[in-house]
């Protein structure tokens, strides 16, 4: 048996070793990239939104909407909803749609027209901004959370889809209302 020097041991083991430890940080890279591209693959496929159906949101009208939801609204996803008549964007939801609310009445709630689409805009749970679509049925709400989107881009992004519904009335300023006279005051008979 020839005689070995007794560093060669020593080195074999190092060597195992090595390999051994070469062998972990290729077994830890490939199992964060397993676990990144899981992550990935979690986040793109986004939770479907639950929102109610609106009475009307069955209404032919809402179908013909819906088909015609833009994929984005002011830079955001669409995202799933499980109500008909319904649409979302943003991840969490920053812009929400339901067709099929009741047409607000006159009001003196602000009133906008934006590309055709007059809408009330109902600022009572600011920053959540809810716009109505006014002379239209069936009405479309839209909520929307300005912290994260301008109310205004969100409805302009949504105008052509909800236009599909035809105008029946338009907003008004008390300034293009037609001046009517008062009632002449009378005298109670004797």
């Amino acid at each position: 048996m020839p005689h070995r020097p007794a560093s060669a041991p020593v080195r074999a083991r190092r060597v195992r070793a090595r390999r051994v430890r070469g062998i972990r940080p290729v077994r830890r890279a490939v199992a964060a990239l397993f676990a990144v591209t899981g992550a990935v693959a979690l986040t793109a496929c986004a939770q479907t939104v639950s929102l109610e159906r609106a009475e009307a949101g069955t209404d032919v009208a809402c179908a013909d909407v819906v088909v015609r939801l833009p994929d984005a609204v002011a830079e955001l996803e669409q995202r799933d909803t499980d109500a008909q008549g319904t649409g979302a964007w943003g991840s969490p939801a920053a812009v929400l749609l339901r067709c099929g609310v009741e047409p607000p009445g006159p009001t003196e709630d602000r009133c906008v027209s934006v590309d055709g689409v007059d809408w009330v805009i109902d600022e009572t749970d600011a920053p959540r901004y809810r716009f109505t679509t006014y002379g239209r049925t069936p009405a479309v709400e839209v909520i929307v959370d300005n912290d994260v989107v301008s109310g205004t881009t969100a409805i302009t992004d949504l105008a052509r889809a909800v236009s599909v519904i035809p105008a029946e009335g338009a907003c008004t300023s008390i300034d293009e209302l037609p001046e009517t006279s008062a009632p002449e005051a009378t005298a109670p008979a004797e």
